[in-house]
C-alpha cells in the first residue's frame, strides 16, 4: 500500500522523536543512568562475563568458573544470540545503546506495517498508526528482553499475511529472523501459544486447516530450537537438580489475587511496562462506551476481543500466585520451574493495538471528542519520554559509578593475587559489580544453577535467615539472588558511600564460606562485629567520583 506524502513526513518526524529519546546514551556513553534492576545488577555484568570466559562456543557441559565455582555456560545466552554479539564485540555501553536503537526501530515499524495491513487500514488514519507506533516503541520495555515483547507487532504481520494467503519471502524472513534477536521465555513461547490458538480458532470456525499458516508456526518454534538449543538441551537432558526446583509461586490469598488483577491491569509489570493508565486506558474505556450506546459490538468485534483479553491477561498473571494451584504444582513440577504468569507478556502489543483501534472508532463515531484525539496520543508520548531511563534512573549510579572500574582495579592490585586464585563475595553491594571487574564470585544473581551449589551456599547464611522470615522465603523459596543476606539490611543490596548504616550483629559462617573457596568479602558499610565473624578489616577503598566505599574484609 503506498504511503502518502504526509504520512512519509510523520514517519520521518517519528524517527526523529526515537533518535531524540536515545540520545542520553549516545551523548552521555558511560555516564548515562539506565536500569539498575534486572539489568546493570546482572545481565550487562553476564554478558561481559561470557564474552571474556572463553566458553562462548562452549559445549553444553561447559562451565564459567568465575561465577559460583563454575556456573553452567547453559545459564548464559546463546551464541546464536545476536545481543550476546553486541556485547561480544562492542564495550557495553555501546553494545547497549545499539541494542537500544536496534529493539525501538523495529518495534516502531513493525507496529506500523501491523497497523497498515490488518487494523488500521484507512488512507486518511496515517496519524493513528504513525503516532500509535511511535508510542509503542518509546515504552520502556525489560532492556535484554530485545524484541521479545516489541517485536511480537512485526511477528504478527508476518503471521496474518500467511494466514491470509501471502506467502511472500518477506514473511518467512521474518520469522527466521526474530529468534535471533529475541527469547522463547521472555515472550515468544506465549506468542505462539497465541497464534496456536487462533489456528485451532479457524479449524473450530470451519476456515479451513491453513497448513501454510500452521506450519508457519511450527517453523518459528523449530526455529527458536536451534537459536536456544542450550535452553532446550537443560530442560530436556540434564538431570541435576538446579534452583529452579525449589522455586515455590503459588502463595498468595485470593483476595490479594484479586487486587493483583486490578494493580496489573492498570499500572501493569516491569518487564512489560506499558504506562497505560494516564492516557490509553481512559480513551479505551470511552471507546467501549461508545460501542454499548451505539450497539457497535459486530463491527468493532476485534477491538472488544483486545479490551477483553487485555483483562483476561492481567487476571492470569494475578491467579498464577494464588495458593489454590497448590496441589497441581505439587503434582506436575514444571508448574513450578516454568513462569507460565508470563503470557501477559502480550499486553503491550495488545495494549497499543487496542489503543490504535479506540482512537479510530472515537474518530468515526464521536464528533465533541474527535479534535482532542492527536492531543492525547501527543500527551502519551510525552508520558512516554518522561519514562526515558535517564530521567528515572537519575538519583541512581550511572553505569560508570554503578561497575566503578577504577575502585576496583585498585582492590585488585592492592590484593595482589591473580583473580582466578581466590573468590569474594559482596555485603550490602550486588555481586554483578565484583563480576564485571573480572572477580570470581561466590555469590551471583542467576536464575539457573545447581542445587546443591544453593545448598552449600545456604550454609553461610543459614544464621541470618533464621532471623528474619522475608529473606529466608526469598531464597528459599526462589534463590536467584544468591547473596550474602542479613537481617539487619533485609533485601537492601545498593548501600552508598553516604550511608550510616552498619552491621553489628552480623552471623555468618565462615567455615562454610572458606570452604567453597572464599578469601574475601567486599562490604558496603562496616561490619562492627567482624572478628567474631572471622573477619579482619584489611582496607577501606573509596575514590572521588565513586559512589561505594568498599571495606575490604580478609577471612582470618
Amino acid at each position: 500500500m503506498p504511503i502518502e506524502n504526509q504520512e512519509r513526513k510523520q514517519i520521518l518526524f517519528a524517527l526523529l522523536v526515537i533518535i531524540l529519546y536515545l540520545s542520553p546514551l549516545l551523548i552521555l556513553g558511560e555516564n548515562a543512568h539506565i536500569r539498575v534492576h534486572d539489568n546493570l545488577d546482572s545481565n550487562l555484568a553476564w554478558y561481559k562475563v561470557l564474552s571474556e570466559s572463553g566458553e562462548l562456543f562452549g559445549s553444553i557441559n561447559a562451565k564459567i568458573p568465575q561465577i559460583m565455582n563454575g556456573l553452567p555456560r547453559n545459564a548464559f545466552g546463546s551464541e546464536f544470540s545476536i545481543i550476546v554479539w553486541l556485547h561480544a564485540l562492542f564495550p557495553t555501553m555501546v553494545a547497549y545503546a545499539i541494542s537500544q536503537a536496534l529493539t525501538r526501530f523495529i518495534a516502531f515499524f513493525g507496529m506500523y506495517i501491523l497497523l497498515k495491513k490488518h487494523f488500521i487500514t484507512g488512507s486518511q488514519s496515517g496519524w493513528i498508526r504513525v503516532g500509535t507506533s511511535l508510542a509503542f516503541a518509546l515504552t520502556p520495555f525489560w532492556p535484554s528482553g530485545m524484541l521479545s515483547t516489541l517485536g511480537m507487532p512485526l511477528a504478527l504481520w508476518a503471521f496474518l499475511n500467511i494466514r491470509n494467503k501471502d506467502h511472500s519471502w518477506k514473511n518467512y524472513l521474518v520469522l527466521t529472523l526474530l529468534p535471533l534477536y529475541s527469547s522463547i521465555v521472555l515472550g515468544f513461547f506465549f506468542f505462539l501459544v497465541a497464534m496456536g490458538l487462533l489456528w485451532i480458532t479457524d479449524v473450530i470456525r470451519r476456515k479451513g486447516w491453513n497448513l501454510r499458516f500452521f506450519l508457519s508456526i511450527v517453523y518459528m518454534t523449530f526455529i527458536f530450537g536451534l537459536v536456544e538449543y542450550r535452553l532446550v538441551a537443560s530442560f530436556i537432558f540434564d538431570s541435576e537438580p538446579n534452583s529452579r526446583d525449589e522455586y515455590f509461586h503459588a502463595r498468595l490469598p485470593l483476595e490479594w489475587v484479586i487486587k493483583l488483577t486490578f494493580k496489573n491491569f492498570v499500572l501493569g509489570h516491569t518487564h512489560v511496562m506499558t504506562v497505560h493508565a494516564l492516557i490509553i486506558l481512559p480513551i479505551t474505556a470511552f471507546a467501549l462506551y461508545i460501542i454499548l450506546i451505539k450497539k457497535l459490538w459486530r463491527q468493532e468485534k476485534v477491538f472488544v476481543f483486545l479490551f477483553g483479553l487485555n483483562f483476561m491477561l492481567s487476571a492470569w498473571y494475578a491467579f498464577w500466585f494464588y495458593k489454590g494451584w497448590l496441589p497441581l504444582t505439587e503434582r506436575f513440577h514444571t508448574l513450578d520451574t516454568f513462569n507460565f504468569a508470563r503470557f501477559h507478556f502480550l499486553r503491550p502489543m495488545v495494549i497499543y493495538l487496542g489503543f490504535a483501534l479506540a482512537i479510530k472508532i472515537i474518530w468515526e463515531y464521536s464528533e465533541f471528542a474527535k479534535k482532542t484525539l492527536l492531543i492525547f496520543i501527543a500527551v502519551q508520548i510525552m508520558v512516554l519520554m518522561g519514562f526515558n531511563e535517564e530521567i528515572t534512573n537519575n538519583k541512581k549510579p550511572s553505569f560508570k559509578e554503578f561497575y566503578a572500574e577504577s575502585l576496583f582495579q585498585d582492590i585488585e592490585e592492592h590484593i595482589g593475587l591473580p583473580q582466578e586464585e581466590y573468590r569474594v563475595a559482596s555485603i550490602g553491594l550486588h555481586p554483578a559489580i565484583a563480576q564485571f571487574n573480572g572477580f570470581y564470585t561466590l555469590d551471583s544473581y542467576n536464575n539457573f544453577y545447581p542445587l546443591t551449589y544453593k545448598h552449600q551456599f545456604r550454609q553461610i547464611i543459614e544464621n541470618e535467615l533464621a532471623k528474619n522470615k522475608t529473606i529466608r522465603i526469598y531464597f528459599d523459596e526462589w534463590g536467584g539472588r544468591c547473596y550474602l543476606f542479613a537481617d539487619e539490611l533485609g533485601k537492601h543490596y545498593m548501600f552508598k558511600k553516604s550511608s550510616k548504616k552498619e552491621l553489628d550483629n552480623l552471623e555468618i559462617n565462615v567455615d562454610a564460606f572458606k570452604g567453597l573457596g572464599g578469601k574475601y568479602i567486599f562490604s558496603a558499610i562496616p561490619i562492627n562485629n567482624a572478628k567474631e565473624n572471622g573477619l579482619e578489616l584489611d582496607r577501606i577503598f573509596t575514590k572521588k567520583g565513586t559512589v561505594w566505599k568498599i571495606h575490604l574484609y580478609r577471612v582470618i
